[in-house]
């Protein structure tokens, strides 16, 4: 059972209740945004949770056990902080939501409902619905190593110990064939595909400061995963990062940093398991073993 606050809980046990919903926001990138589904500004932690947004709760669930329990907040993209230009460019992924169940009329009398982390943003239109993932969201992460064929490092970290200095080149936009295709001058060489896989991080224009996976890099054509938020100019500069697919013959061949591969690549296969016994392939035809 939870103790809630003794003014809560008066004012809940005062027969007419002034509340409303908040949430506060926490990007990665340290921007802190609020909103409410009153319809007047409310402040408190020293944050303004901004009405006029649209904001309501759409659904919530609570789960038993560890499953991971959360709701989904909807609303529609305004000026006041949310644009499908961040949404895309993944500012608001993994970012921090405290909901609030506020006393409209003195902001301080307010309950912590939940705590969690954004999830997947639907969005159609001008309107969008975010998923509000619980704590127990966070166990479903991957901690350790993982017993398989590929590294699981990834490249240049502290397992790695790739030294990317001499992996990164830096370039220009020369034309947008299509929406994620792009034609760069790259300022070093480098063979073709040493940039799949890798990441591009915008420098400067409209996406400066976001970072993109690379799909595919063959010479001066560059295939994005995806298109980039904001529109793309000729001259816009950038870094690229190179890229690894976490097979030892490539960490052995290209990077030259077998000796810190983090994987296990003569680990049996599915091969191994399907793989009849020797010299019992002529029995084992799908034909009768009694003939």
């Amino acid at each position: 059972m939870r103790t809630l606050p003794d003014a809560v809980a008066a004012h809940l046990a005062g027969g007419v209740t002034t509340l409303c919903r908040c949430w506060s926001l926490r990007r990665r990138d340290g921007v802190a945004l609020g909103f409410t589904d009153h319809d007047r500004d409310l402040t408190f932690s020293g944050l303004v949770h901004a009405a006029g947004t649209g904001l309501e709760a759409a659904e919530a669930s609570a789960e038993s056990g560890l499953a991971v329990s959360g709701g989904d907040v909807a609303g529609a993209l305004s000026s006041l902080g949310l644009t499908e230009a961040d949404i895309a460019g993944g500012l608001y992924d993994g970012a921090s939501v405290e909901t609030w169940l506020v006393d409209w009329t003195n902001p301080e009398t307010r309950l912590l409902l939940d705590l969690g982390t954004v999830g997947e943003v639907r969005r159609t239109g001008d309107a969008f619905v975010a998923e509000i993932r619980g704590l127990t969201d966070r166990l479903d992460a991957e901690r350790g190593r993982t017993y398989r064929a590929t590294c699981g490092a990834d490249l240049g970290d502290a397992r790695c110990r790739v030294d990317l200095a001499g992996w990164r080149v830096t370039g220009t936009v020369a034309g947008v064939p299509e929406p994620a295709t792009l034609a760069v001058t790259l300022a070093g060489g480098f063979d073709d595909g040493a940039f799949t896989g890798g990441r591009l991080t915008w420098g400067d224009g409209a996406n400066a400061g976001l970072g993109m996976d690379v799909r595919l890099q063959l010479g001066g054509l560059i295939e994005l995963w995806e298109r980039p938020p904001r529109p793309v100019a000729p001259g816009d500069g950038f870094t690229l990062t190179a890229g690894c697919d976490k097979r030892l013959a490539t960490c052995r061949d290209r990077f030259a940093n077998a000796v810190n591969f983090q994987g296990f690549p003569h680990m049996p296969g599915n091969d191994a398991v399907l793989r009849v016994v020797p010299g019992s392939a002529p029995v084992l035809d799908g034909g009768s073993l009694f003939r």
